[in-house]
This record gives structure tokens, C-alpha cells and sequence, in this order.
């Protein structure tokens, strides 16, 4: 049986009408550049995420960025954050002229791990960004608590997290500002790139929307030096319309997860991910550990079963960040971590029998391996 690691098309025909109504509107009002139905979803996104506020901008590399350089991150500076993360939560601190300080991950949430964040805050740093990855939150009280004693910002990477709780609170709501991601294969995808930063400061708000505009908060009037990041109206729209639908189609991936986990959890030699008792976890990524990644994948592709790899090197490892002159086993578990991840198939579309043939190969691949 194929089974397909995403499968877009599948939902864009569910919708297909609602999507061409969208766009059709914003063609008839050739509303093309952030305008009315960028500034619909950001009201209606603000809504989802509990916030007060919201601001559309190009991609989620652009809200990282935005939301540092709102909050006054500057040369000199230092970020701690975590390499087990796709480098654009680097990136954007680097791009505002600070430094990136790494701590490494829980070794059940593959999230920051709390008790090693003292240890990496110098008189320099300025900020933390935790990363909610996979779709599941960091585990932030303790977090919050060591940023308000050390008078340090938070910015929460929730850019697999739509819709992610911790407990009780929405993912993005939590820090002084949430950065999501509305690239096509995330949760919540655009039909191209997109982003947006929520926060509940209406400071912070009036100063992002005039950074992602050339730092103008009228035309020609620049106040700041910014950036064109604004958000497409047509991706506006088109988010305004799955945005209805997200809290359905969560709930499918979470059905699919309990599914992988009953199977699984019969398959010696395989780690499959837990939902810590702090929240609710949108399965983003279903993303298993297994000692053999390489052949446990070759034999699931010999199924026509495809699978993925988040992310087969840590930040600081890359060879973008070797001036920071991190080694090998700097930080174990993220280390081993990005050596033994697959990510499984995982959509809301997915069907029981394509998940139990997925089950039933990993069985038979992981027997392989270790026979």
C-alpha cells in the first residue's frame, strides 16, 4: 500500500470550493498586499491563539525575526535556545546581530530542557526561545520562571504548534510573543509562504506592524529602518478559510497518533513519541526513534511507504554556525536524537489501514534490523 509521508491535494479538495471563493474576493478587490483579508486573519488567528493580537507577516522565519527585533534584541546580545530546531530559529537571531546560546533538549519532549537553562544565561543574554517542537509545548513554568529572576524575554517557536496547549493555555499566547509558520505542509498551511507573531503587548504590536512595512506606520513616513515581510492578501484569505477547519482536522491527527501509539507500542526497539501531562500535543510530525534510521527507512520505501528526517543535524553542527565551535556531544541528547528520528506519515487524511501498514512495516524492519 502507498502511503504518502503528506498529501496536500487530498486536503485542498475537501475545500476546493471555499478556496476559490477566497481567492475569486480578493481578485475582485485586488486586495494583494497585507490589506482587508490579511487584517481578517489576523483578527480572527489572534482569536484562535487567545491573544490580543496578531500580525501577518511573509513566513515564520520573518515572525522570529520580527518579534526579536520588536522586542529590542540587538548586537551584542545573546539568545539561548535549543539545536533541535530547523535553523531558521538561529537565523533569525543571527539576523538581528546576536548571538544564538544553545542548551539541549528533554530527552522525552526532545524540548528545552529546563534544568540546563541557568547554566547557558550570561550578563549578555537577552531572550529565550523555546521551540515547541513536533507540536507539543515546551514545558514553560519553569522556563517563565527563570526569565522573570533574570528579567529575560521569551519568545515561543510555535511554528509546528497551531493550536498546541500548555495546560490549558494556547501555544504562542504563553511568552511575550509566539512566532508560527503557515507553510504549506504545517497545520495550519498557506498556499505558499507565510507567518505571523501573536502577542498580547500592543506596544510590541504597533512595533511589528511598522517593521514588516519598511518601518512605517504611514506611507513615507519611516520611522525605523524595517523590512518588507508583509503577509500576501490571498494567503490571508485562504488561512481565514482552513483556519475553520484546523480544529477538526487536529483532532484527526491526534486520532492518528493514539492509532500509531496502540500499534507501536507492540514493536520492540522503536521510541515513540509521549504527550506530556502538562498539554495537548497536534502532531505536527508523528516522529518515532529507532537505532537504524537509515535501514528502517530504505525498507519502508521498498513499501512505497515514505517517511522523513527533523533534522539529521543539530544547529550546531551546521556548518553555517561552525564559528561558534560547538563538538560533537556538546549536547547528547539532541545529538543522538537527530541520528535515530523518522518522521511517520502524519496528516489528517491518513486512514487506519494505511497507518497499520505502516505499523506492520516498521515491525518488519525493525525485526530485520536487529535479526
Amino acid at each position: 500500500m502507498k502511503v504518502p509521508f503528506l498529501d496536500l491535494k487530498a486536503q485542498y479538495e475537501s475545500i476546493r470550493g471555499e478556496i476559490a471563493e477566497a481567492i475569486q474576493q480578493v481578485l475582485d478587490k485586488t486586495a494583494f498586499a497585507g490589506g482587508p483579508f490579511v487584517a481578517q486573519f489576523e483578527k480572527e488567528f489572534a482569536a484562535f491563539c487567545d491573544a490580543r493580537f496578531a500580525v501577518g507577516v511573509g513566513s515564520g522565519t520573518d515572525a522570529l525575526w520580527m518579534a526579536l527585533l520588536g522586542l529590542g534584541v540587538r548586537p551584542g546580545d545573546e539568545v539561548i535556545t535549543v539545536p533541535d530546531t530547523f535553523i531558521a530559529t538561529a537565523e533569525a537571531i543571527s539576523y538581528c546581530g546576536a548571538k544564538p546560546v544553545f542548551v539541549d533538549v528533554d530527552p522525552a519532549t526532545y524540548n528545552m530542557d529546563p534544568l540546563k537553562l541557568e547554566a547557558a544565561i550570561t550578563p549578555k543574554t537577552r531572550a529565550i526561545i523555546p521551540v515547541h517542537l513536533f507540536g507539543q509545548t515546551a514545558n514553560m513554568d519553569p522556563i517563565l520562571e527563570i526569565a522573570r529572576k533574570r528579567k529575560l524575554l521569551v519568545i515561543e517557536d510555535a511554528s509546528q504548534a497551531h493550536g498546541s496547549e500548555y495546560k490549558g493555555r494556547k501555544a504562542g499566547s504563553i511568552g511575550n510573543a509566539g512566532c508560527f509558520s503557515f507553510y504549506p505542509g504545517k497545520n495550519l498551511g498557506a498556499y505558499g509562504e507565510a507567518g505571523a507573531v501573536v502577542t498580547n503587548d500592543e506596544e510590541l504590536d504597533r512595533r511589528m506592524r511598522m517593521l514588516r512595512d519598511h518601518g512605517q506606520a504611514k506611507k513615507y513616513c519611516h520611522s525605523y529602518v524595517g523590512w518588507n515581510a508583509r503577509m500576501d492578501g490571498i494567503q490571508g484569505a485562504i488561512l481565514s478559510v482552513k483556519l475553520r477547519h484546523l480544529p477538526d482536522w487536529t483532532e484527526a491527527r491526534r486520532r492518528n497518533a493514539a492509532v500509531y501509539d496502540k500499534l507501536l507500542a507492540k514493536v520492540k526497539g522503536v521510541t515513540a513519541p509521549i504527550e506530556a501531562a502538562y498539554g495537548k500535543h497536534v502532531y505536527h510530525i508523528y516522529a518515532i526513534r529507532v537505532a537504524d534510521r537509515d535501514r528502517l527507512i530504505a525498507a519502508l520505501a521498498e513499501k512505497d511507504i515514505h517517511c522523513g528526517i527533523h533534522y539529521p543535524i543539530p544547529v550546531h553542527l551546521l556548518d553555517a554556525y561552525k564559528e561558534l565551535d560547538h563538538k560533537r556531544g556538546a549536547f547528547p541528547v539532541a545529538e543522538r536524537s537527530a541520528v535515530e528520528f523518522v518522521s511517520l506519515p502524519m496528516f489528517p487524511e491518513l486512514t487506519t489501514a494505511q497507518i497499520e501498514a505502516v505499523a506492520d512495516a516498521i515491525g518488519a524492519g525493525v525485526e530485520a534490523s536487529v535479526g
